[in-house]
């Protein structure tokens, strides 16, 4: 009797762990694929892959840029004019802001570890400077470009 008892044990804990397993790698715990956020390597532009116009298809381009002392990582973001662009600008180390003032684009002063999303519409082409409004952040380099073709 008693090694029934040890053997229907054991056949429970094989089963509550296999439904666990189930159950942590079911597709209703994953990430849909439209929240994921693009990123590159450090030193890489971020580069619109698809030239359909999002705009039309009601797409947002989704970036993340990640600022630590005093640099953010890409450097360099390129859309195209009428792009609606969802960045989420996360502190690796640090106090710092991501701003784009041309775009009126900003964050509030992230401690490390703390992240934020801004999301706008890409209304003009040109050339458009971000930026880390923390005291002189800026001035020693804590910028980058965005670019709207």
């Amino acid at each position: 009797m008693n090694k029934n008892i040890i053997l229907g044990v054991i056949a429970l804990a094989v089963v509550g762990v296999g439904a666990a397993f189930f159950l942590k790698s079911s597709p209703s715990q994953m990430i849909a694929p439209e929240t994921q956020v693009e990123t590159t390597a450090p030193t890489e532009a971020i580069i619109e892959k698809d030239a359909t116009d999002s705009a039309m298809s009601g797409e947002v381009r989704e970036f993340s840029v990640t600022g630590s002392p005093f640099k953010f990582d890409p450097k360099e973001i390129k859309v195209k004019k009428g792009d609606k662009v969802k960045i989420t600008f996360k502190n690796a180390s640090g106090t710092h802001s991501f701003v784009i003032d041309e775009l009126n684009v900003k964050t509030a002063v992230l401690n490390a570890g703390a992240q934020e999303s801004v999301e706008f519409t890409a209304g003009k082409a040109g050339k458009f400077e971000y930026y880390c409004s923390v005291g002189n952040h800026k001035a020693q380099g804590m910028v980058g470009t965005l670019t709207v073709e």
